[in-house]
């Protein structure tokens, strides 16, 4: 099917007229790897003109908190319920437990399916990412027309190209084609433009809610030349000069308080004075192409916010602007880059910006997208609703979270929260509305919960118990003075501490948070005793079937049949661990990473093109073999085995998950499989 502006104004239809008395219209945007600091209302240089308009006339929220990673973030968002009672735990994987299922369960209800009840129309643009059923033929029941949504256009997995993303989806068909200069941002937000006027035009007597969800400034870094341009010259200063500089601006501000001190840069990134001259102006680069990204949403923002006024609808539509986490810090220092020969921001790359920059998007906090310290949690709220927020400008900082955000919807709708839909139990809403927070009131006492990856945390009042990974202790902080979390008062207030903990203990064991990311530590016995796997082309091991590769030798053996190209032969992980045997430019090549950090033995030659037998053994010290035709033909050394089982499954002929190794996933492999063997341990 071809994708043309023409086709979608033509999918849309007119809805029953009904009533909306004072109901107000529902617009919720949210970009995606965002930082705290990065737009301008929030004390960032990046030139986001329309967003600080929202602001001006609304509210900002300071201490408001999403929950450290796309997938759980989502669902929390859609659910009004934490991430693991909604079945997204983790990302969308099954791994054996109902907190972590990886597709949103049927004891839980989106906003949409909520506010249809109450005579809503519900419209969504941009990215889902939360359910594993992503393709064309698969099972379609978490998709947004089958969770509550009317119209739907936008990709059903999670990060991709902006000039040629996967999964690009029109209702329920997924489109193989795109229309000249097409640029996924400007599709979201025209998409939403078309929702707004064609509502007004056919459906004028319903209010209705949209979810404008966008990838941007998610990896990778695409942009277009005149939005780069506008920051070519602006980082070269570096990361450390900016920080500060985005310190100083939010304390005049009001956005910090004096009391909370900067953070030290992240003891892994470099001083920008000690990078090399040619580093530093590609990561200059790579921080322009990520402001881009940022810039090129709020100009969409700008015509969202027209087609509003132009319709007659500002007054009474509340518009939501807030990011799913923190900045990303995948990649290390200098970000990555999987495409060999790329240019920056064009669809020929697929890189990051790194950790170096993250640390400054993320000023003043500690720590990055998958932790739960301040850095990887906070996000901007901008709440903007003429007809109901009557100072505009201020800030709140009554403590939020995603939670409240269907609270807030069905406050303001008049919907009832459900307590059984289609025949199905709902779990009770988790959060508290924040419409007496747009006047400045209080949002009562209660404490926040999370856990992502072992990383896990409570919030109540000031205070704050928070732990990274699953062998480190708990910390505590008093946000009041000490939001940037630099001063662990555990072992002064031993008493608080354990009933903070005990608090979170309770909320893991009502909320599905058990057992703790079960994938995460290595040690439990659900993976598979077998030490060797006969595996076909197309084969899938998740879950339980997975290898314990752990500490383990590998040793993978593969028949390629004639006529092989490039791609994947097998892949087990993602961005964080994980290993993957392919093959790129016609050279064997076996990826690992450890810690999220990318070592790669690749053969100097390419293979013969016709059928030939590969092998690839990775070592306990680390050391790799790469064979073809029983002949060596790559040695090196990597820092160790597996240190862990790979979250993500393993995949032959593919690599299903984030890319292991230098090369977008999902990489299928250009060719036939005969037959593959992992071994593991020692062969017999």
């Amino acid at each position: 099917m071809r994708f043309t502006v023409a086709y979608l104004a033509a999918f849309f239809c007119a809805g029953l007229a009904q009533a909306a008395a004072a109901r107000p219209n529902i617009v919720l945007i949210m970009v995606d790897d965002m930082g705290y600091s990065d737009i301008g209302c929030y004390g960032g240089e990046v030139q986001t003109p329309n967003i600080d308009a929202l602001a001006a006339g609304g509210v900002r929220f300071t201490q408001f908190y999403n929950t450290g990673r796309c997938c759980p973030t989502r669902a929390s968002l859609m659910t009004g319920l934490y991430p693991h009672q909604a079945g997204m735990g983790w990302m969308t994987t099954d791994l054996g437990h109902d907190g972590y299922r990886g597709d949103l369960n049927r004891n839980c209800v989106t906003i949409a399916e909520v506010l249809r009840l109450a005579g809503y129309s519900t419209y969504m643009a941009g990215k889902w990412h939360v359910t594993k059923h992503t393709g064309a033929d698969g099972p379609k029941h978490n998709w947004p027309r089958q969770r509550g949504f009317d119209r739907y256009f936008g990709t059903i997995q999670g990060a991709g190209s902006f000039y040629t993303p996967k999964s690009l989806t029109l209702e329920n068909t997924q489109l193989n084609e795109y229309p000249a200069n097409f640029f996924y941002s400007d599709a979201i937000n025209d998409t939403t433009v078309k929702y707004i006027e064609e509502h007004s035009e056919k459906s004028a007597g319903k209010p209705f809610f949209c979810y404008v969800a966008h990838t941007a400034p998610h990896w990778p870094l695409h942009a277009l030349e005149e939005d780069i341009d506008k920051y070519r010259k602006r980082y070269l200063g570096g990361w450390d000069a900016l920080r500060a500089e985005r310190y100083a601006r939010m304390m005049s501000m009001d956005l910090v308080d004096k009391r909370w001190k900067l953070t030290d840069r992240d003891p892994a990134a470099k001083a920008w004075k000690d990078v090399p001259a040619d580093r530093k102006a590609n990561m200059a680069l790579r921080m322009a192409i990520y402001a881009a990204q940022i810039d090129r949403v709020d100009q969409g923002i700008g015509r969202i916010t027209a087609a509003l006024k132009r319709t007659g609808q500002l007054e009474n539509t509340i518009i939501f602007f807030l990011a799913d986490n923190g900045g990303c810090a995948e990649g290390g220092i200098w970000g990555f880059e999987r495409k060999k020969n790329a240019v920056l921001g064009k669809d020929s790359s697929f890189a990051s910006y790194g950790l170096s920059w993250a640390n400054a998007s993320n000023t003043p906090f500690r720590e990055y997208k998958h932790w739960v310290h301040e850095g990887g949690i906070s996000t901007p709220l901008v709440v903007h609703w003429p007809a109901g927020i009557s100072s505009g400008g201020e800030l709140r900082s009554q403590p939020g979270h995603l939670i409240d955000i269907m609270a807030t919807c069905v406050a303001v709708s008049g919907a009832k929260y459900p307590a059984e839909y289609e025949s199905n139990k709902i779990k009770p809403l988790e959060g508290v509305s924040l419409v007496p927070a747009f006047a400045g009131k209080a949002l009562g006492e209660r404490a926040i919960f999370w856990e992502h990856e072992a990383n896990r945390a409570v919030r109540e009042g000031a205070w704050k118990l928070v732990a990274k990974g699953r062998d480190s202790p708990w910390e505590l902080y008093n946000l009041a003075e000490d939001r940037t979390e630099l001063r662990d008062l555990s072992a002064s207030k031993p008493e608080l501490a354990a009933r903070l903990a005990a608090l979170w203990q309770a909320y893991a064991e009502r909320a599905n948070v058990l057992p703790i990311y079960p994938r995460g530590a290595g040690k439990l016995k659900s993976f598979s005793k077998k030490l060797v796997f006969e595996l076909k082309a197309g084969a899938t091991l998740e879950g339980s079937a997975s290898p314990d590769v752990k500490g383990k030798r590998l040793q993978v053996n593969a028949s390629l049949a004639a006529g092989h190209t490039d791609g994947v032969i097998l892949g087990h992980g993602g961005t964080a661990d994980g290993y993957a045997l392919f093959v790129k430019d016609g050279r064997l090549a076996l990826a690992v990473r450890r810690g999220g950090k990318l070592q790669t033995v690749t053969a100097a030659g390419k293979l013969p093109e016709g059928a030939v037998e590969v092998e690839a053994v990775l070592a306990k010290n680390g050391k790799v073999t790469l064979k073809a035709g029983g002949g060596v033909i790559a040695e090196g050394k990597v820092s160790g085995s597996m240190q862990r089982v790979p979250i993500e499954g393993l995949h032959v002929g593919n690599d299903g998950g984030a890319a292991v190794g230098a090369y977008e996933a999902p990489g299928k492999f250009g060719g036939r499989i005969d037959k593959l063997t992992l071994r593991l341990g020692k062969v017999r």
